[in-house]
């Protein structure tokens, strides 16, 4: 079985609810930030555009994918400081203390070999439909 169709119940149930849906209109105030990277020079962008986006009233998502997992794992991103800015993870901490949700894809936990991966508190897995769903609703995508 592809790896990245539903397999499960829940699975299924998210697709299903997804093409149910059909096509929305954009929610221009919507600005989905993709993560992609475990990169240290690619890890504050994404937060930081996303706090201005919600200093500007604007409804930010964070979706991490592929190598992106990585630096969600405990101790990781406490590693990562550049120049004079704080650490990744004190991005992310604020990241999240503004309330901007910070979604893990489950199928990358898979292709990184995670069955069952310890990822830093406050971050929410949710399956690849939801990646498709975001995209086709929010105002604008960016990719990291």
């Amino acid at each position: 079985m592809n790896a990245f169709l539903p397999d499960n119940d829940r699975e299924k149930s998210q697709l299903q609810s997804a093409k149910g849906r059909g096509l929305q209109m954009k929610d221009e105030k919507t600005i989905l930030y993709v993560q992609t990277s475990d990169q240290p020079e690619r890890q504050y962008s994404p937060h930081v555009l996303a706090q201005t986006a919600k200093a500007m009233d604007l409804n930010p998502i964070i979706y991490y994918l592929g190598q992106g997992l990585r630096i969600l794992k405990p101790g990781a991103a406490e590693k990562i400081k550049l120049g004079d800015l704080p650490t990744a993870m004190e991005m992310i901490k604020r990241t999240q203390d503004l309330g901007i949700e910070i979604l893990v894809c489950e199928a990358s936990k898979g292709m990184l070999g995670w069955e069952k991966a310890e990822l830093i508190p406050g971050v929410k897995i949710v399956g690849a439909a939801t990646l498709n769903d975001l995209a086709l609703e929010a105002g604008t995508t960016m990719w990291f």
